[in-house]
Formats: structure tokens, sequence, C-alpha cells
């Protein structure tokens, strides 16, 4: 009986090693489910935060604006703010298994970017971001 436990556990941590570190794939490669203004997609957040989650939470949604404010953490991630007109904005920041082609953005530029929505925390946020070309 302790041989079985034993066994299954070692089987159940290869398991769980083998999840753990795949990657994800690029989101340059996959195809958004929707696109809309970064201010329509604030605005469903800030209207019903429950009934936007259903709608767009884990979903890759493509969104257009205008760059608010850029910024790159200490490990190399750009993160872009699109503006909604609103005191908060998308946050979305890049896919670093992404090789991207464009990593510098002006304020005030127009662009489409897409992302797996990740819900409201003051900005509405993307994850693993990439430019729509």
């Amino acid at each position: 009986m302790l041989l079985f436990a034993l066994l299954l556990a070692a089987v159940g941590g290869a398991v769980g090693l083998y999840f753990y570190n795949q990657k994800m794939p690029s989101m340059a490669s996959q195809k958004a489910e929707m696109t809309l203004s970064a201010a329509a997609l604030y605005e469903a957040f800030e209207a019903d935060e429950a009934a936007a989650n259903a709608r767009y939470l884990g979903k890759i949604v493509a969104v257009e604006g205008q760059v608010r404010e850029v910024s790159t953490l200490p490990d190399g991630t750009i993160k872009v703010v699109l503006d909604t007109g609103k005191d908060f904005g998308v946050l979305c920041e890049f896919d670093p298994n992404t090789k991207h082609q464009r990593t510098s953005f002006e304020p005030g530029e127009r662009l489409t970017l897409k992302g797996e929505c990740a819900g409201l925390n003051f900005d509405v946020l993307l994850a693993r971001c990439a430019l729509v070309e």
C-alpha cells in the first residue's frame, strides 16, 4: 500500500512538473475572439463587472485605442495603457513569450493590441499582449 502511494505521488509530481514547464503559445499567433475600443471595454466593466467578467474574462480580445502611457518593468516586460477617457484605462502587458516587432510606443499614438482579458483592477487588464498589425 505504501509503495502504491509513493508511486502515485511520483507520477503526480512528474505530470505537474511537465505542465508547469510548458510554455504558453505566442499571443501573436492567436486569433482574437472579439474586437472593440478601449473605451467600450472599460465601460462594460464599469457598468456591470459581473456581466463583463462573464463576457470577456479569459478571452482573447483585440482592443483599439490611443496610448496614454508606456513603461518597461525591470525584467523587460512592456506595459502600455490605452486611454478610455476616464481616470483609468486598459493596461496591456506584453507577452514575454513573443518576439515583438515593435517595443517602443509614444503617448498619443493609436494602435490595436490583443491579449487575454484578466478582469478589472482599477484598469482593465489584458495579459500576454501583442501588437495587431
